[in-house]
């Protein structure tokens, strides 16, 4: 098994002395594990770092082996993001959203495009906690768990969208799910469409739903919990008054 393609490294460890099993995002073959060789040096460490973009060749000399990787750099990767730790912060959190929520060696370009997108907003302080909501909500959509936003499903309407169950994924209108407002989910305006825009209190909402629909359909059945890197970013963003 032979391939070149772009990539995004999600993950690295030390493997024996010199080496790293790095865990990559690539755009036509999926998430796949490689052995790095002098993946622990000082020289490679610098893009090994989670959401770092680089060109992959791999080899392995049969499909269900553990191959080998030849890594080149591309961009300024994380280190552009220094001077950002809450920046930062969030990178580390969608490269650990992406390595848990996708399964190993299957094609998902939707998903390697959506990790481009919210790897270019993390420079765009205002936005990109926004961007990552969308981000999530593409992964479920990737994975057959997508939302269904377009109308309401309990009337049809499409108008005044304001929550979603958290059974089906489906949007309710704000006069059918009024009774029932403590068990639904609220909806926040910027998943609706381009032009939607920020209100107080959405991004918490947006990652409370995303959240929530992770767990259920994506880790939870892995029996494994949201990501440690997501909970962190969470709280930092609220310490610094995001949420």
């Amino acid at each position: 098994m032979e391939w070149e393609d772009d990539a995004f490294v999600l993950s690295a460890r030390a493997h024996g002395e010199t080496g790293a099993i790095v865990e990559l995002l690539t755009q036509e073959h999926g998430r796949f594990a490689a052995h790095v060789a002098g993946g622990a040096s000082r020289r490679m460490k610098p893009f090994l770092q989670a959401g770092a973009r680089v060109r992959a060749g791999y080899r392995a000399r049969v499909a269900d082996q553990l191959g080998a990787a030849m890594l080149e750099p591309v961009g300024e990767g994380p280190s552009a993001l220094f001077d950002d730790p809450l920046a930062l912060a969030g990178l580390a959190a969608a490269a650990a959203v992406a390595a848990g929520a996708l399964p190993e060696r299957e094609p998902h370009p939707g998903a390697y495009h959506a990790f481009d997108a919210l790897s270019g907003a993390f420079a765009i302080t205002d936005i990109w906690p926004a961007v990552f909501v969308r981000f999530e909500a593409g992964l479920l959509q990737e994975l057959g768990f997508g939302l269904d936003l377009s109308r309401c499903a309990s009337t049809g309407t499409t108008d005044d969208l304001v929550w979603v169950s958290p059974r089906t994924g489906r949007a309710v209108s704000r006069a059918a799910g009024a009774p029932f407002a403590d068990r639904l989910l609220p909806l926040p305006g910027f998943l609706l469409g381009s032009q939607g825009g920020l209100a107080e209190g959405d991004i918490r909402a947006g990652f409370d739903l995303t959240g929530h629909f992770l767990a259920q359909f994506v880790f939870g059945p892995l029996n494994r919990p949201l990501p440690p890197a997501r909970v962190w970013l969470l709280e930092r963003l609220a310490d610094a008054g995001r949420l």
